[in-house]
């Protein structure tokens, strides 16, 4: 078993299921904009990502402006479908309680997601009176993911030395990101034998959230 200060989650993927629904959306109303990309390409494209990261090519691709009045519209189609699909990743919550015993409550939730987003779904979850207001969003910081911005704001938000920390991520941008705050990161990946994360040092691959009940140490 191994020891760590604070453990910083991701959230779409790793805590919940969110990335079929929100990507579906997202492609519908991009197609409707004009640009008519397959599922598997907007997956591709966008998965680990905040949508206004590729505001670029989404308007070279629509021949539109990326407006905040579209960006609302797409939130409340995606935050629709999100409040009747959602489901929780398993094994999620209860890897979520072994995180808190670990680090005697020392984790967060450090998410590329726009923030009211990632609190819905953890009160979905059943895992805010875990997280309380330990939710931190990329889009709040100075840059996204791949860059470490929002890992070093959650570790330091809990006061722990980013080295001291465990991130556990599911796309290679988010692992990324938690290598690059100088984290040791452990990767998820439900289906598959981890390729996702192509050559990047994660420490370990997960193919269950409920492995990090028994490979965390509870706290003596």
């Amino acid at each position: 078993m191994e020891r760590f200060d604070a453990v910083l989650f991701d959230c779409d993927g790793v805590l919940v299921d969110s990335e079929p629904i929100t990507n579906g959306v997202l492609r519908q109303v991009l197609n409707e904009a004009g640009w008519a990309l397959s599922q598997a390409e907007c997956e591709r494209i966008f998965i680990g990502k905040a949508v206004r990261d590729e505001r670029a090519r989404i308007e070279a691709e629509t021949g539109r402006p990326l407006t905040d009045e579209w960006m609302r519209a797409f939130y409340a189609r995606r935050d629709e479908r999100l409040r009747a699909e959602l489901q929780t990743v398993q094994g999620a919550l209860d890897a979520v309680i072994a995180a808190h015993g670990h680090t005697a409550g020392r984790i967060a939730c450090a998410s590329g997601a726009d923030r009211p987003k990632v609190v819905m779904q953890i009160g979905m979850a059943g895992m805010a009176p875990y997280f309380g207001e330990r939710i931190f969003s990329g889009h709040d910081q100075p840059r996204s993911k791949p860059h470490p911005d929002v890992y070093l704001a959650a570790a330091a938000h809990l006061g722990v030395d980013p080295a001291r920390c465990l991130v556990i991520e599911d796309t290679a941008t988010g692992a990324q990101a938690g290598l690059a705050a100088g984290a040791t990161v452990w990767g998820y990946c439900q289906h598959g034998d981890g390729r996702a994360f192509g050559d990047l040092p994660v420490a370990r691959v997960m193919h269950h959230m409920g492995e990090l009940v028994h490979h965390l140490s509870p706290l003596r």
